[in-house]
């Protein structure tokens, strides 16, 4: 494992007091020390979209940020939700649409409109994707954009994808951990100004007869793209490939905090782009990624929760500091 920094003794040291939080955050080096592979950023982004849902309860905005070897950075990430070109996941559980708080997945499958499925192989097969994004993704087969989250923040939804597709194929998925405070990774949180948030993804597909045919689990492919608050650069590591903050604090962010960023190869989302040295995917828990008591999920037991082929989250190894992640499976 190759250490990022420095050591701590060449190091300086200061105290930055976060406005809201609920203790003071210690910085103990600087950007000029950092001698990884990402590039680092420090502090508040300017806003380019003031918010992309209105009606969420919390703003979805996006940001830019220069960072110390003068690249522009997207915060929180360089997202397709304008685009029409790129189709919106069908509902399974939207507040937002009035009737499409579905109270089972029999009932949601049954509103699907066939106008909806996304054509991968004209003599494919159908198979329907259950899908809980948390906050926001968007999905590929074999480089195809088959759906991308309705709701990009909060309330938290759930989603139905459709596809038609020919045996192996292969899904990739951005996933996105929102941030209010956009280039610091965090949100407001009751009198906490800069609370750090967490994703999560989760996923059951079935075939045209109804069985479950795959589910996400350690056998996926994680890659992280951007890892905010950080307020110690020296804690990140970096192994091989694997781009590593599990040394880094959570207690909380602050208004000048670091985030750590690396481009996205423009062919992640397709059949042959190589994943081979991306890390394996890490499971998470139910109650780690906090979705008891949301409707959005737990009304939906039967496909995310099978008895029989349980899904898990999940994300990159930092469910709490990595904000945007890439995920990849060849479901043969």
């Amino acid at each position: 494992m190759r250490k990022l920094l420095s050591s701590k003794n060449l190091a300086m040291l200061f105290v930055m007091v976060a406005v809201g939080c609920t203790s003071n955050t210690v910085v103990t080096n600087t950007a000029s020390t950092y001698t990884g592979t990402g590039s680092v950023t420090q502090g508040k982004a300017t806003t380019t979209t003031a918010n992309l849902f209105s009606s969420g309860i919390r703003t979805a905005g996006i940001g830019t940020i220069t960072s110390t070897d003068g690249k522009a950075w997207t915060v929180p990430a360089d997202v397709n939700f304008t685009d029409a070109s790129f189709p919106f996941a069908s509902d399974l559980y939207n507040s937002y649409v009035s009737g499409h708080s579905y109270v089972s997945t029999t009932a949601a499958t049954a509103a699907l409109a066939s106008k909806n499925i996304v054509t991968i192989d004209a003599d494919g097969d159908l198979y329907t994707a259950y899908i809980f994004g948390d906050n926001y993704f968007e999905m590929y087969v074999n480089g195809i954009a088959v759906g991308k989250d309705p709701v990009p923040y909060t309330d938290f939804n759930s989603c139905i994808v459709q596809f038609k597709a020919k045996k192996p194929f292969t899904v990739a998925v951005k996933c996105v951990d929102w941030e209010e405070n956009l280039g610091m990774g965090t949100e407001v949180q009751g009198s906490t100004s800069y609370h750090i948030g967490d994703g999560g993804f989760v996923m059951a597909i079935k075939n045209a007869s109804g069985t479950i045919i795959s589910t996400t689990d350690n056998t996926w492919k994680a890659q992280t793209y951007y890892i905010s608050p950080i307020s110690d650069l020296g804690c990140l590591t970096e192994s091989g490939t694997a781009r590593l903050s599990s040394n880094c604090s959570t207690a909380g962010g602050a208004s000048d905090s670091y985030g750590i960023h690396w481009a996205l190869p423009t062919d992640w989302f397709k059949t042959t782009y190589d994943d081979a040295n991306w890390g394996a995917a890490t499971t998470f828990s139910n109650s780690t990624v906090g979705v008891d008591g949301k409707p959005s999920y737990t009304q939906f037991s039967d496909v995310f929760d099978n008895t029989t082929k349980d899904a898990s989250f999940i994300w990159s190894a930092n469910l709490l500091l990595d904000n945007l992640v890439l995920l990849r499976k060849k479901i043969d």
